[in-house]
Formats: C-alpha cells, structure tokens, sequence
C-alpha cells in the first residue's frame, strides 16, 4: 500500500471507511486490555518465588558481620545487600545506602529533603525565589509529577538518539543557578529504550554548574535489563567518571530491584560520593533507624551474588524478547508502509517509543480505550502532561501475555490509521 500522505482525498475515504468497519467489529468483541504502565507479567514474578523460600523461621538470618537483621541497625543496609546492588550498579559498596521497596520513593525523598533542608549546607530550595529542574523528553512521567508536585518549575530537554541535548543541558546548567537538578534514564532510557553514549556521560561528568547544589538524578533502573545476549548497550558509569572529571559530588545515582524481583517488595538503592552519603545520613537517621533487612537478606541468599542475577535477567528477558518483537513486527506490517508513525527498537528496558503524526496521539489513545485498549495517556512522557506536537506515545508491552499483546497492537495500529487518514483527509479538504 502507498504512504497515505500520497493518497488522493478519494483514497483516503475508502480507506477510512474500511478502517472504521474493522474498529466496529473491534469494539463489538468487548476486549479489555490495560497497557497503560510497564509493569512485569505474571509469568516474570513468577520467577521470583523461590524468594519466599530460602528463609524459615528455623534459619539464621545473621549477616557474616554478625548484624542481626531481626533487629534495628545498619541504617545503610547490610553488608552484603551493598555488595550485591554495588556489583549491579558496578559501584563500590562502600558509596551505596540499601533502602526499602522502591527508587522512586528514594528520589522522592531526596527532592523533599533538598526542599525543606537543602543540600549540603545550601539554602532550602523552599526558600528561594525560583527552582527549576531539566527535563529530558519525551521522558518518564513520574519524575515529573514528583518536581510538579514540589511546585519546581520544569525545563524541557529534547532528547537525542545519543541521549539528552548536551549543548542545551550545558548552557543552561552553567548560567542560571536556579537550576538545581536534571532527571535521567540513561540506560534504555524511558520511554525511547535508548542509551546515552560516552560522549554525553562524559559531558554529563563535566558540567560546570551555576548552583553549588545542582544534582543529577541517574536513574539507572535499566541497566540489567537487556533482551539480547549477544546485542546490549553499555554505558559508562558515571560517579567514576564525576570523580575523574574532578566534580565527585554532582550525582545521585538510583537503582532498585523493583522490575527484578517484586516490585512491591524488592529493595531501592542509592550510590554517591562520600560527601552525599553524609548528607543523606544525616537526614535518614531522623527518618529511620534502618530499612528491612530481613528482605535485603531474602534478596541475597536467592541471587547469592551479581551472577546469579545476571542468570535470573537471562529469564525475563526470555519472556519478554518475543513480545519487544511481536509489537516491532505488528508496527512495520501494519505501518511500515504508510508513513504515518515512527518508532525505537530498544535493546533492553521496558517500552517502545511511538511517534504518530503530529495532532494525533490524543486521538488515537482514546479511540483505543474506546476499543478496549488502555495505554499511557497521551502527553504524559513531557512535563505537565502537555506535549506541544502530540505525537508522543509510549507502549509498555511487558504486561499482557503474548496473545493479549498482539490482538491490543492490532487496535493500536486500527486507531492510529483512522487518526492519520482523518488528519491528512482533513488537510486535503482545507
């Protein structure tokens, strides 16, 4: 079939009306499919079970340092639950602070304790006339809602296929100092799967910034996520090279085992320098006298060490390679022709990027949740949920089993042929 863009206003009615028999017999199936958020499937939890049985009440739940993990203590995390996340997080365990279930409470805290206590000495961020913060986009919407939750005012950063506009990042960091921070996803980034090469980590390590307490959030919570043996990103690890670079103090970096274990019950991760890890202690001494450690230990007797790790990622990434592939081979069938949409080809990580023409993303994700499909609304990968070209969507193809997954691929490219054939038969009228 020819790109819809080269279809006369004839055409394009005869394809409308066949497109919209086929949504109506879609609709009349009744389907209820919700790929709204990246979430493990059942059969990737499933792989963790054998959690809930390596500790009996008839163990001994003693860390090798003699640390009782019924008990309160180790506010950093046990000994051997650092070693583990600084084998995953390739970090000393010495700069790593084990935390409870999730990252993202973690980052939370940090902008919360940044806003009311400030950093290192500094002044409160709620004290000061204006914060603002860098945002990579499309990117992850839930970094967004925490800076729009503290009222800090947002930047959009475009994003590159090498990672987030340097030239952009480093003009702006080094001449206003009410920028305070940058969100990242710098492996199999969300939502494009992309990776940031050594050129933009290296650049990263070597800004200069306005403000004595600018912070970049790294959020690596893909960086043992990959679907290929023989085909995965690197990345280079960013506090070695903030040392290099002579700027130690300038990130934060967060891992957890949320999509690794149970996302409800794995444990979170900090890795800094020395001086951030003062700070951060002494604040979470106010807020805890220690995380779970029964579940820190629980976490280490079932990998045992990094290898055992890397072998159980080998497991979900056997579950989820097929379906990164069936939406990339649905995508290129239904669409590839057609010239109304664009989309990434991760690696690794948990979504594919799609791209539709511009105006038609809303479109498109509401007709879905009309057929049945729930995805991602619509905007969400930008901050305040306002995408300016409303092109942006983001699948999460982890959730639904195989079958579900194609038959909601097969309404998703229905809608979005509807959408781009309206908007271009829309322009031909105009």
């Amino acid at each position: 079939m020819k790109p819809y863009s080269e279809m006369t206003a004839d055409e394009l009615k005869e394809e409308l009306a066949g497109l919209k028999k086929q949504y109506h017999k879609i609709q009349a199936l009744g389907i209820h499919l919700d790929m709204s958020r990246g979430k493990p499937s059942q059969d990737q939890l499933d792989l963790s079970m054998g959690m809930m049985d390596v500790l009996s009440s008839t163990d001994d739940l003693t860390c090798e340092d003699g640390t009782d993990c019924r008990n309160y203590g180790a506010l950093s995390g046990i000994s051997e639950a650092r070693q583990l996340l600084g084998d995953m997080m390739e970090n000393n365990p010495k700069d790593i602070i084990i935390y409870g279930n999730s990252s993202l409470n973690v980052m939370f805290d940090t902008i919360s304790r940044a806003w009311t206590h400030g950093i290192m000495g500094n002044t409160p961020w709620c004290r000061l006339p204006e914060v603002k913060f860098l945002c990579p986009v499309p990117g992850y919407d839930r970094h967004f809602k925490i800076t729009e939750y503290f009222g800090i005012e947002m930047i959009p950063v475009p994003m590159t296929p090498t990672g987030p506009d340097m030239d952009m990042v480093e003009n702006l960091v080094s001449s206003d100092a009410a920028i305070k921070g940058i969100w990242c996803v710098p492996k199999y980034s969300n939502p494009q799967g992309i990776s940031y090469s050594d050129e933009t980590v290296r650049r990263f390590a070597r800004l200069k910034p306005a403000a004595n307490d600018f912070r970049i959030f790294w959020d690596n919570a893909y960086g043992v996520h990959h679907l290929y043996d023989d085909r995965q990103d690197y990345l280079i690890e960013i506090l070695a090279e903030c040392k290099r670079a002579g700027n130690p103090d300038l990130v934060y970096k967060f891992s957890s085992t949320s999509k690794i274990t149970f996302p409800g019950s794995g444990i979170a991760a900090v890795a800094t320098s020395p001086n951030n890890m003062d700070d951060f202690l002494t604040h979470l001494r106010h807020q805890t006298i220690g995380h779970d450690k029964v579940n820190q230990l629980r976490h280490v007797r079932f990998f045992g060490d990094i290898h055992g790790l890397i072998e159980h990622m080998r497991k979900h990434a056997d579950i989820i390679r097929p379906k990164f592939e069936a939406v990339e081979e649905i995508l290129e069938r239904d669409l590839g022709e057609l010239q109304v949409g664009t989309w990434t080809k991760p690696l690794g990580g948990y979504f594919i990027m799609f791209d539709s023409l511009p105006g038609c993303a809303k479109d498109i994700v509401a007709r879905a949740k009309k057929a049945g499909l729930v995805l991602t609304n619509a905007g969400a990968t930008w901050p305040y949920g306002k995408d300016p070209n409303d092109s942006n969507i983001r699948i999460a193809p982890t959730y639904p089993s195989l079958e579900e997954l194609i038959r909601a691929m097969e309404i998703f490219t229905v809608c979005v042929r509807i959408s781009s054939a309206e908007k271009l038969l829309q322009e031909k009228s105009a």
